[in-house]
């Protein structure tokens, strides 16, 4: 017998709008690049923080030659935690204009100056390419971009998670106990939907302190309000319908009717709501680091990003404030088109 539940119903119909399809591949790509960014980037350092100053604001595709000698005290990283937040190098990198090699030796000429040095012992060229370009404290800005996917993808995560354990709960205490619990619920939800959700995250980041984990609390505390609404009216909805009377004549518990027998009927729009909340988390994550209460220097953050170098838009080093712009336009734009494709699959109209 054909397997036609709503679930599998909803995936074949997803699969046939290819914007949505696209936007989900595209995501899982993201997410892929996100959880391995320290292999993938040029830059495998913790928070991809190598600095050379005199390499700032080149431009993309610069190639760069690199002297690299081997460093005195190297401090031995497991190879898991190395594999996920990266090692410091284990040489020190001197970019360098041009090289001759000498009998004892090397003589070479730092990157922008005249003065040649030489250096005896065990050394390595290597040529670099910067794909991107580097900031304006010259790091590898590729190498930044795919941290800072790692940043936005973790606050959507952790703050959606967040707010589907709070909004679900009250939700459905309140669809289907009804009455006092449900006017005091709804009360609550009123007030909290009244404040502007940017001041209630910078009032909630201010009084946890500064910091990545602390973006993670003030945005899913903000955002478990419309998921409640959203849940309340479907479980006020199911709750007359035969299956739920049956549950209750035969004496269940409310709270087995309510986790075993409703909720399951109400996880297809909360899936929707929570791709636009992943959307908005990632938006309100870039805002707070712009503003500087995100996540804090030298962690890489696309709004952190904008906010370095957005003087440089009048300028011809637009590109550096415009890159972390179009990330963050790309990965929250999959997010809606994803979530328009899961409201027209999860339509039983349709």
């Amino acid at each position: 017998m054909e397997n036609t539940s709503l679930n599998i119903l909803a995936w074949q119909r997803l699969k046939q709008n290819k914007l949505s399809l696209s936007s989900l591949i595209f995501i899982v790509i993201c997410i892929f690049m996100g959880v391995f960014s320290v292999v993938l980037s040029p830059d495998s350092s913790p928070m991809a923080n190598e600095m050379h100053i005199e390499l700032a604001t080149k431009k993309p595709l610069t190639k760069i030659i690199f002297l690299e000698t081997p460093k005195q005290e190297i401090n031995e990283i497991p190879f898991f935690k190395a594999l996920f937040f990266g090692q410091p190098l284990k040489v020190k990198r001197i970019p360098i204009e041009k090289y001759i090699i000498i009998e004892r030796g090397l003589s070479y000429f730092p990157f922008q100056s005249e003065l040649a040095k030489t250096y005896s012992g065990d050394y390595k060229i290597t040529t670099q390419t910067f794909w991107l370009g580097t900031d304006k404290y010259g790091r590898d800005l590729l190498s930044r971009i795919l941290y800072g996917m790692r940043i936005s993808l973790s606050v959507g995560f952790i703050a959606v998670f967040i707010s589907l354990i709070i909004g679900i709960t009250l939700g459905l205490i309140a669809g289907y106990f009804r009455g006092r619990t449900d006017d005091i619920i709804m009360w609550f939800v009123n007030v909290m939907w009244s404040i502007p959700t940017l001041l209630m995250v910078i009032a909630i980041t201010l009084a946890l302190g500064k910091g990545f984990w602390q973006v993670f609390v003030a945005v899913g505390l903000t955002m478990w309000v419309e998921v409640a609404r959203i849940v309340r009216g479907q479980v006020l909805a199911i709750r007359e319908l035969e299956y739920v009377e049956a549950g209750k004549a035969l004496a269940y518990k409310p709270f087995r009717i309510i986790f075993k027998h409703i909720l399951p009927n109400v996880i297809g729009p909360v899936i929707v709501i929570s791709a636009a909340n992943f959307a908005a988390a990632i938006l309100i994550e870039a805002g707070l680091s712009f503003l500087g209460i995100g996540a804090q220097p030298p962690m890489p953050s696309w709004g952190g990003m904008i906010k370095d170098h957005y003087a440089y838009i009048i300028m011809d080093k637009a590109y550096l404030a415009i890159i972390p712009g179009l990330a963050i336009m790309s990965l929250v734009l999959a997010f809606m088109l994803l979530g328009n494709g899961l409201r027209d699959a999860f339509d039983v109209k349709n």
